[in-house]
């Protein structure tokens, strides 16, 4: 079997002339070319799965409720990045997304918007599966497209060690119920780690395969608990196409992949099922040219890196009163500052103070 490997080179955008004040406009422009309009939604940063490389076993601290935003607060913001600011494509995120009861209520919100070409905003979840199995038809009815869902392992004993709970049946089914609910594509999104899990790729890519569901795998983040990252218990993008180019035919379709973070493979078993695989190599072949993403956390904070410290505050300013345009003034402005790229490869790179589930996926 060929495959072929993540060679090329990252995307660069052009760069205004230093000091150059921000464009008019609506945009979530920057200053590298970019333009944002894929918001991610975190709607909690408390999560009933303990992933080991998502945070510690005990002792996390969640962020008291009084600081987290209302669901009133959460629509009015989603409704100024869409219908001021551009955004196209809301992903809620956690957290655990599903442990937010208002959801559906929110799901509901988003999709009665419109953005500038008259379209409702594409809307998607990213979640662990619990809870999916009986919520999944009042989630298509709300008014959810797609769903990303986090399954690392098939096999039950390991489930338990990386996730600290016995929970593989509940996400398998949730997995399952959200196909036969009608959403499209569900993307099983895994993390491989060496000595832990890393033979599993073509045992996932099988399951996925028979199961009707496309299958991404993630090179593992410093994005947990402060000293647990290893890079080289990180098993590379390259070193998973490998391994499956010996049971499995890949094909590449997205090698000009534009903004999004995977790129994707059709996939062809020896029963003759096809799909799709993808690979999204944060780490070695870092996408950060091309990013079309803006984060807003549980706490109304907006950043403009997944790998940053930088916040720009928009609870304090709902709070305190303002009207939209400040609102939509201060997010244009946060992402006006946003970096070229998440240096993870540098010298000074340092972890992020806050983990993935209180950042938001």
């Amino acid at each position: 079997m060929t495959v072929v490997h993540l060679g090329l080179p990252p995307v660069r955008a052009a760069v205004p002339a230093p000091g150059e004040p921000r464009p008019a406009g609506d945009a979530l422009a920057d200053t590298f070319g970019r333009v944002a309009q894929d918001l991610r939604v975190s709607l909690t940063d408390r999560c009933n799965l303990r992933c080991s490389y998502c945070m510690p076993a005990e002792g996390m601290s969640w962020l008291p409720l009084e600081q987290t935003l209302d669901d009133a607060e959460v629509t009015r913001l989603i409704r100024v990045a869409v219908t001021l600011l551009g955004v196209r494509e809301i992903r809620f995120t956690g957290g655990e997304p599903l442990l937010r009861k208002g959801l559906e209520q929110i799901l509901a919100a988003t999709v009665a918007l419109r953005t500038s070409d008259g379209r409702a905003p594409e809307t998607s979840v990213t979640t662990n599966g619990l809870g999916l199995e009986r919520r999944a038809r009042g989630l298509v009815r709300a008014g959810l497209q797609r769903v990303n869902i986090s399954l690392d392992t098939l096999r039950p004993d390991r489930f338990e060690v990386l996730t600290r709970r016995d929970r593989l049946h509940d996400v398998v089914s949730g997995a399952l119920a959200a196909r036969d609910a009608g959403l499209s594509p569900i993307k099983i999104n895994a993390v491989l780690m060496r000595g832990v899990n890393d033979d599993e790729a073509a045992s996932l890519l099988r399951w996925t395969l028979r199961h009707g569901l496309h299958l991404r795998f993630i090179e593992q983040m410093p994005l947990g608990p402060e000293g647990r990252w290893d890079r080289g218990a990180m098993v590379t993008a390259d070193e998973i196409l490998t391994a499956l180019t010996d049971e499995f035919e890949l094909v590449p379709t997205n090698q000009g992949r534009g903004t999004a973070p995977a790129q994707t493979w059709t996939v062809r078993d020896a029963d003759g099922r096809q799909g799709t695989v993808g690979m999204i190599a944060s780490v070695t072949r870092p996408f950060c040219g091309a990013c079309d993403r803006t984060r807003l956390t549980t706490d109304g904070q907006v950043r403009g890196c997944l790998f940053g410290d930088a916040e720009t505050d928009l609870r304090a300013l709902l709070r305190r009163g303002a009207d939209d345009a400040a609102l939509a003034e201060a997010w244009r402005a946060a992402m006006w500052a946003k970096p070229a790229g998440h240096g993870i490869g540098a010298a000074d790179f340092h972890q992020p103070q806050r983990t993935m589930s209180a950042i938001g996926g």
